[in-house]
């Protein structure tokens, strides 16, 4: 997995510490108050105080591997040691004890610090859970909308029969938040130039490319790298029935969703959709096989790295089954 050290692969498979204690003397939570759980990273913390000490801790994570590592690291730190020592766990130390996190992943260092000192405060009072909250650049709202100049050129051009709204609507997206963000904007949908070319052609035969260069802006921030472990989960879903689909739109789906999936925040959101449900209807209508395997409506992100999570041996989850997890919402959510 892209990033993924073998410190922090060992860390994020230690599982010796996961779980929740019972009749625990701290709780400590990021991300799991009610107006916002499910939607955004989360962590909770449990240990036992006996004369000031910790006796024992366990964490459970909502997140990628490395707020998996983060959190066991953070546990590992804490037992034996007294809350004051507690007090000067931060999210430094704990990035510094998986010797380095990638720049776009620090957040997850936060999370476990701020969950952790959490579970202190609660610890130190009344034992009461104590909910807290991390800055987060997550975005939760819709980046694209009807009045996005970009978007407003591409969609009210001329179409050819053969096209659908939808699947023009899903491109005029891609495109439109792309050159938001950089002047290289086929690298943003993980694609070439010639794939841009082939799309208007296709989709927007009216509107050129030179109108998209001028458009764009200079690169906001790099692009992360992206995982070769989903893409190859993304293309084992192509249809292989040319008569029935459109296979050079299937490819370019799934090189545009690890490309926007490496980026923070909801997957839909990144690829400048405008709900949610937009992004199943794309996958149901060029990757089939995808939708299908995704059976309990996974949120999109959070199913394909678990797949990669899966193929590497990693355990994300300690139900039995979905259907039966306290955390059920964390992973799911009505479109």
């Amino acid at each position: 997995m892209t990033g993924y050290t073998d410190i922090i692969r060992q860390w994020a498979t230690d599982t010796r510490r996961a779980g929740v204690l019972s009749n625990a003397d701290g709780t400590g939570e990021v991300g799991l108050d009610s107006e916002v759980a499910g939607s955004r990273l989360a962590a909770r913390f449990t240990l036992k105080v006996e004369l000031d000490m910790v006796s024992d801790i366990r964490y459970q994570v909502f997140g990628c591997g490395f707020s998996m590592a983060a959190c066991a690291v953070a546990a590992d730190m804490s037992v034996g040691y007294t809350l004051d020592d507690l007090q000067r766990i931060d999210a430094e130390r704990i990035c510094n004890a998986l010797q380095g996190l990638p720049a776009d992943r620090s957040y997850c260092a936060n999370l476990a610090a701020e969950a952790l000192q959490a579970a202190v405060k609660s610890a130190r009072n009344d034992h009461q859970t104590v909910q807290t909250s991390v800055q987060s650049e997550t975005k939760h709202n819709p980046e694209m909308t009807s009045n996005d100049p970009v978007y407003s050129t591409l969609i009210n051009s001329p179409k050819t029969d053969c096209i659908t709204d939808e699947d023009r609507h899903l491109f005029a997206c891609l495109l439109a938040v792309a050159v938001q963000e950089s002047h290289n904007f086929s690298a943003r949908l993980g694609l070439a130039k010639s794939d841009i070319t082939s799309i208007l052609k296709r989709y927007f035969p009216a509107v050129s490319y030179d109108f998209l260069s001028q458009s764009a802006i200079p690169e906001i921030e790099p692009l992360p790298e992206y995982s070769e472990e989903v893409i190859s989960i993304l293309i084992s879903h192509v249809p292989i029935e040319p008569c029935t689909h459109d296979l050079l739109t299937s490819v370019w789906l799934c090189y545009i969703i690890v490309a926007r999936a490496a980026l923070p925040g909801h997957l839909w959101v990144a690829m400048g959709l405008f709900e949610r449900s937009q992004l199943t209807a794309a996958i149901r209508r060029h990757l089939p096989s995808l939708a299908a395997a995704n059976h309990q409506n996974m949120r999109w992100k959070r199913y394909l790295f678990k797949q990669v999570c899966d193929l590497n041996g990693g355990v994300m989850c300690k139900a039995p089954n979905c259907g039966v997890c306290s955390d059920y919402a964390l992973c799911f959510a009505e479109e």
